[in-house]
């Protein structure tokens, strides 16, 4: 089997564990795969996994998200999609956000900063310019870009602190009111 098989099973164990407590034991194990194995298909070992798994983050971002902010839709329709997404990747809450998950760890925030900035500057940059091109001022809408995705991250944390999963999907029912206050 090719190595993007294991990706869905490492990106939840870096999901649940952070980078600095999932072992390659317990990758062994999720995967089925000897150690051997798993170093043959990562040759770059846990660091070179879990860029993995950040990569099919990336990707879901570039094709799953930056998509429907770009289309010709109204700019409410345009959020009300990227929330309807976003709670399906979350699977309604219950996933935790890896980006999330790597920028807090020191370890692997050293390892990984540059690809999750990218991520989050994507991801801000394309709710802002729709805003601006709906007559939002380019300071408020940017910071309307990062209020939204503070507000996903932190309604994700907390769901997983309380949890309970109703504040992610408040915050994405919201949303795409907020972010066209005014427009």
């Amino acid at each position: 089997m090719s190595k993007q098989t294991y990706v869905p099973t490492l990106l939840q164990l870096f999901r649940q564990y952070g980078y600095e407590g999932v072992t390659i034991s317990k990758i062994s194990q999720a995967t089925g795969l000897g150690k051997a194995s798993l170093y043959h298909h990562f040759p770059g070992g846990k660091a070179e996994m879990a860029e993995a798994a950040l990569m099919q983050v990336n990707l879901w971002l570039e094709t799953g998200i930056l998509p429907i902010l770009r289309n010709n839709e109204k700019p409410l329709d345009k959020f009300q999609a990227m929330c309807a997404e976003t709670n399906s990747f979350f699977n309604e809450g219950q996933n935790s956000c890896l980006w999330a998950v790597l920028v807090l760890e020191a370890a692997s925030d050293d390892l990984f900063h540059t690809q999750i900035r990218w991520a989050f500057s994507q991801w801000i940059e394309a709710i802002s310019n729709i805003l601006i091109a709906a007559g939002l001022d380019e300071t408020l809408a940017k910071q309307r870009g990062e209020d939204a995705i503070i507000a996903i991250q932190g309604s994700l944390i907390l769901c997983h602190g309380l949890r309970d999963f109703a504040p992610f999907e408040r915050v994405l029912r919201q949303l795409p009111q907020r972010l066209c206050e005014g427009i």
